[in-house]
């Protein structure tokens, strides 16, 4: 008896305990006390000053009227204010007067920095978005010429604002998909350079308002030092695609020798892998890349029938893809000097006792390495329609 009640008494003294403990929820901030900001901006101004600007997400109070009118209840709609600071950090607190609730970063998908801005030392900048508790690391990262003002006040056609435009062009691969926290990584990396999406303005259809229209990605800034040196076009970030091993997505077009009309191949599967070799004090680097393909598109009288025609088109897939290869190696390697192909990381992996003797000369060693490019196509899938589908059977060529 005694045993059962120093056991109840124990358990009530841990209760009474624990309900000291319950605190409840003293420190909550409701939603309603929130201003979520989608996406953020920063560009140099006048002075040495920094300008940040959000776009903030607005809920709209449902109404009746709406709902009897066939309007839409309830539809989301955005805000964007700036603020100056001498840095990012000062701006987002002056930024925070111009609101009523209390700024939550943790929904910002999109990070746009402009180019004026670029061209200095990003870096510290960046050591304070990576420190912030609430901003994603996952968040996009774009340059833009263009001013924030400019890009934050358009009312895409589609989707509900701007940072989901941006988010899915990202998620389609059709140029580099590069977040806070692979930007990061590449300045800290042996080859201290980087690469980030360019994006312009689209212009809107004739008739339409200079706000109906999207952003979209025209190119790839390159970065050394943490600060922008040039711009690539779409074709040469291919080629860098291909070094990297992300390329995800691709329509190629080709033209056959002595035939009218063009046959377009669309991307099934791509893999490339960078093999080093370091002989005799010279550094050689090979790219091997495979790609298979489908046919989508044959505008010639060509018969896919025919093996010899297919491998014709194997041919000039290969063509095409060492040409894009080739014209990123003269720019970005020849050119820029800036190793955003991870040629330092496959030395490191495989040399490592050479590289850590030779890695603060990559700078001069870089721009000589020798590339080789050991590129193969396959057509794996011609179509259902092996013969052309729009000319007289005795125009076709077997």
């Amino acid at each position: 008896m005694k045993k059962k009640k120093f056991q109840l008494s124990l358990l009530y003294s841990i209760s009474f305990i624990l309900l000291l403990l319950l605190t409840g929820c003293w420190d909550r901030i409701e939603v309603n006390d929130l201003a979520i900001i989608t996406a953020m901006g920063v560009e140099k101004k006048e002075d040495d000053l920094i300008e940040l600007t959000v776009l903030v997400f607005v809920p709209k109070e449902s109404t009746g009227k709406q709902e009897m009118e066939g309007g839409t209840s309830g539809s989301p709609s955005v805000l964007f204010r700036s603020a100056e600071g001498v840095t990012i950090a000062d701006a987002m607190s002056k930024l925070q007067q111009k609101f009523p609730r209390r700024l939550f970063w943790g929904h910002a998908e999109v990070l746009i920095i402009g180019e004026k801005f670029a061209q200095e030392d990003i870096r510290p900048h960046l050591d304070f978005i990576l420190r912030h508790p609430q901003l994603r690391e996952r968040a996009n990262v774009f340059i833009s010429k263009q001013n924030m003002e400019e890009i934050f006040q358009l009312s895409p056609p589609i989707e509900r604002n701007l940072a989901d435009v941006l988010y899915e062009l990202s998620k389609m691969k059709i140029g580099m998909d590069v977040t806070i926290k692979t930007l990061g990584q590449m300045f800290v990396g042996d080859s201290k350079a980087a690469a980030i999406p360019y994006i312009e303005i689209l212009p809107p259809k004739k008739g339409q308002s200079k706000k109906q229209t999207i952003t979209y990605i025209t190119g790839t800034a390159i970065f050394k030092e943490g600060k922008m040196i040039g711009l690539i076009d779409e074709k040469m970030t291919r080629g860098v695609l291909w070094f990297r091993n992300e390329i995800v997505d691709a329509v190629v077009t080709v033209k056959p020798d002595n035939e009218e009309g063009y046959v377009s191949m669309s991307l099934l599967r791509a893999r490339s892998v960078l093999i080093p070799k370091i002989e005799d004090n010279r550094w050689h680097i090979t790219l091997k890349a495979v790609t298979e393909d489908d046919i989508i598109q044959n505008g010639t009288r060509l018969n896919l029938q025919k093996r010899e025609n297919i491998e014709m088109l194997e041919k000039k897939l290969v063509e095409e893809i060492e040409g894009r290869i080739q014209s990123a190696i003269e720019t970005v390697q020849k050119e820029m000097k800036a190793d955003i192909f991870g040629f330092a990381e496959a030395f490191e992996r495989s040399y490592p006792e050479i590289w850590e003797k030779n890695k603060d000369n990559w700078e001069e060693i870089f721009p000589n390495v020798t590339v080789t490019i050991d590129a193969k196509a396959y057509v794996r899938r011609p179509g259902m329609n092996i013969k052309p589908a729009l000319f007289p059977e005795e125009e076709v060529i077997n």
